[in-house]
């Protein structure tokens, strides 16, 4: 969990007065109340009011006894006229935040959850899916990029801004041999496309869910079903493109019809392809880059929003990753200065 700044701040009334006794109250009442309003800490010492906790919170209430206080200077108040302040104090203090948050909501899950973007590459993201015809997002996993495209197609699904929802992925062993699977062709494939379903029914209810996948209003299907089909007034989302290979990429961007939008999502340092297969991902950033109408967004581990390990492992693998390049860099220039001197004995021995 990330750890907010702590602070302390301090107040001094003067004097044991009346506006002393209009702000803390009779037995300390009124401080209690700031304590529960503004979920801060609040003691008197003396004529001093001292406030802690979380940075924002403190100042909240910093600012909030200074004005009461540049009122008592102008008229009287009772210690109920402080706390009902108090109070107007917060719910406005509330509401402008949640005109705020609103600004920024993308969906409201079933549970009531609104699903917000966290970081400054997730807002900028989500820009940039509103506004392109073709969104890539690129970086390492628990970032969001499904997650949020997932959200975004859902409300554009219930804003009528398209009339289906088309979910697919490569069906590509993450390292290892799964072997025989049994069923037919739909039980087969369900297993590469689980994580789809289960980001769906985070988002909406079950019955809901299994209504609309009952009636292709929202599809999940294997990338290699796409291939012959022209995919009009969708919200499609490609994810895991990095297993993706270079002609089913080229034959995925050739089925987009009008009316549709397109996220492709995936993370180049997790490729599960053949050795010999080249990521269609890899080829589309570089044959794409600068294409009108086509985004690509790229995403660091300080925009992993799992748990904060999550973030920790990505960073020591990459940095693994840097340090074995770097070896066999200094391995090759060895072998080649060591070819060199070899080839230069010969030839004075010649």
């Amino acid at each position: 969990m990330e750890t907010k700044e702590r602070l302390e701040e301090r107040l001094d009334l003067g004097s044991f007065d009346e506006k002393f006794y209009a702000i803390v109250g009779r037995g300390d009442e009124n401080l209690k109340l700031f304590s529960q309003l503004f979920d801060v800490k609040v003691s008197a010492r003396g004529t001093e009011i001292i406030i802690r906790g979380e940075e924002e919170k403190v100042k909240q209430l910093y600012d909030f006894i200074r004005e009461i206080i540049k009122e008592l200077k102008k008229t009287s108040m009772t210690p109920q006229d402080v706390r009902e302040r108090a109070k107007e104090y917060v719910k406005a203090k509330q509401a402008y935040q949640s005109v705020e948050d609103r600004e920024e909501i993308i969906l409201i899950t079933h549970r009531k959850k609104a699903i917000v973007p966290k970081t400054n590459t997730q807002r900028v993201y989500v820009k940039a899916i509103r506004e392109n015809d073709i969104t890539f997002g690129i970086g390492p996993a628990g970032t969001g990029k499904t997650y949020l495209a997932m959200a975004l197609a859902l409300a554009h699904l219930k804003e009528n801004k398209v009339s289906k929802i088309i979910l697919t992925r490569p069906a590509v062993e993450a390292g290892e041999k799964l072997g025989f699977l049994p069923g037919g062709i739909a039980e087969k494939v369900d297993p590469y496309l689980r994580p789809l379903y289960d980001a769906l029914y985070d988002m909406v209810d079950y019955d809901k869910a299994v209504y609309m996948l009952e009636r292709n209003i929202i599809e999940i299907a294997p990338l290699a079903f796409m291939r012959g089909r022209t995919l009009n007034d969708a919200f499609i989302i490609l994810d895991e493109a990095q297993n993706a290979t270079r002609e089913q990429m080229k034959m995925f961007l050739t089925r987009i019809g009008f009316g549709s939008k397109v996220v492709i999502t995936g993370d180049i340092t997790q490729i599960d392809l053949p050795r010999r297969e080249q990521s269609g991902l890899v080829e589309a950033i570089r044959v794409l880059q600068g294409v009108e109408g086509i985004a690509m967004i790229w995403f660091k581990e300080e925009d992993v929003v799992r748990h904060p390990i999550v973030a920790r492992i990505i960073k020591a693998y990459e940095e693994f990753e840097k340090s074995k390049e770097e070896q066999s860099g200094d391995i090759a220039r060895e072998e080649d200065k060591g070819g060199k001197k070899t080839k230069g004995k010969s030839s004075a021995g010649a």
